[in-house]
């Protein structure tokens, strides 16, 4: 991709096309370990890792928290003389952003793209015209959409939720932001539509018919699904888990409760899961445990790249640096087959003190160098085998003789039980070796 930027004006001036320079290198806009040509295996680095920016951290997050003001006042909101026109210079600072970082995708909210106008119309056509000026820049930059979603949690008429609602309106204006974030993921050829449900849940069983609310939930990815595929839409469909935050319990609360939700509901042939790191820590899981639950469930999509702060009950949306978790989160990703429609997004934000320009850059340059460290770290253990075949060994009890019976639903409880009484004492002693595992998942980290 070109060093590119829009116009005559550059939002990130002195920064230019960040590259692979290695280990050594003493440059803090340049990776270290993110190669993007390099071959891993049957493919590049870069296809693996498939990396994308989010819109909303990246372009509109101000710095604002609960306790004081914005300190990121953005060029290109201030200098803008209309939300359209500040809509635009963001625009002009995101491509600019994504081709001088070297990232192929992004991802966006319909409202991180276009402010909402007066009327459900008018909110349409803002969309409509920034989605026009998108698809010129994609075709002039390469950059393409990884999923697109719409904002169903911001503005005050969904305090109650979205398709959850208890109010038939609020659904209805909901159903029309959909219907316009799927055209506009469409019309930019968006690999992926996700559905995150930052209010779908309930603040006090006190008020709210669960039931009622579940299935309107159903009912509403139902018609959304329809509707796109009505439209000749073929990428995939995501949920997102989430535990909590903002309400008190939400109903896509961690994989294994959105895998019940959609199997119930007949939709996991066309849905996905888009797990996030901070989710799962808020789920109280690791990264790696709802990535592989995905994967045996046949239900892994995509990925939201982040971390949390365990002393933090909340949502901090920090940059992944952990090369241990991302090596996990790699293997994940290997056994799955790799990314298809989905990537890794960085839906992480600079912290509130972190002023300067270069922090963008910057905390998006540690994510990719730690994937990238990850990957190869995963591709290591793949190739090596060695957790592999441990793996299989301590269940080759199952995988003949009397276990296979067991596995395949060939014994009654009777027979099992019979059988146990002459393995009193001698079962259950096989050493899981976690120590061992664990050490040799820090020699693959170091290359060894």
């Amino acid at each position: 991709m070109a060093d590119y930027f829009v116009g005559n004006k550059e939002y990130f001036p002195g920064i230019g096309a960040v590259a692979y320079e290695g280990p050594k290198s003493g440059n803090p806009l340049a990776f270290k370990y993110y190669d993007p040509e390099k071959m891993v295996g049957p493919k590049k680095m870069k296809d693996h890792l498939r990396f994308a920016a989010a819109y909303w951290h990246s372009f509109c997050a101000d710095g604002a928290d609960p306790f004081g003001a914005a300190t990121h006042p953005h060029p290109w909101i201030t200098d803008a003389k209309s939300p359209m026109e500040a809509a635009e210079h963001k625009m002009d600072a995101a491509f600019e952003f994504f081709t001088k970082l070297g990232v192929e995708f992004y991802a966006f909210h319909d409202r991180d793209m276009a402010p909402e106008g007066n009327s459900p119309g008018e909110s349409e056509k803002n969309l409509r015209v920034l989605v026009d000026k998108a698809k010129g820049l994609q075709k002039e930059t390469g950059v393409k959409l990884l999923w697109g979603t719409a904002n169903l949690f911001t503005h005050p008429r969904f305090m109650n939720g979205a398709a959850t609602n208890p109010e038939f309106g609020a659904v209805a204006l909901a159903a029309h932001q959909v219907k316009a974030a799927i055209d506009a993921t469409i019309a930019l050829d968006g690999q992926g539509y996700t559905f995150w449900g930052g209010r779908e849940g309930y603040m006090s069983l006190l008020n709210t018919d669960m039931r009622r609310e579940k299935e309107h939930l159903a009912r509403f990815l139902i018609m959304a699904r329809d509707y796109a595929r009505k439209q000749g839409f073929k990428g995939a469909f995501y949920i997102e888990p989430k535990p909590m935050e903002p309400t008190k319990h939400q109903y896509d609360y961690d994989v294994e409760t959105v895998a019940g939700f959609l199997r119930f509901y007949g939709l996991d042939k066309d849905f996905r899961m888009n797990i996030e790191a901070n989710h799962a820590e808020l789920a109280g899981h690791d990264f790696a445990h709802e990535l592989e639950t995905a994967v045996d469930l046949g239900l892994f999509g995509s990925v939201d790249a982040n971390r949390g702060d365990p002393r933090n009950g909340w949502d901090t949306d920090q940059f992944p640096l952990s090369y241990y978790e991302a090596a996990l989160a790699m293997r994940a990703v290997l056994r799955a087959g790799g990314f298809t429609t989905g990537g890794l997004n960085f839906d992480a934000k600079i912290r509130r003190n972190s002023v300067d320009p270069k922090d963008l850059f910057e905390g998006h340059i540690g994510g990719m160098d730690a994937f990238a460290a990850g990957l190869e770290a995963a591709w290591r253990m793949a190739q090596d085998g060695a957790f592999d075949n441990f793996i299989r060994q301590r269940y080759a009890s199952f995988d003949s003789g009397d276990g296979a019976a067991f596995e395949n639903g060939g014994l009654t409880l009777e027979a099992l039980a019979a059988l146990g009484a002459g393995s009193y004492g001698s079962a259950g002693f096989a050493s899981g070796r976690q120590e061992h595992l664990e050490n040799r998942l820090n020699q693959y980290l170091l290359g060894l």
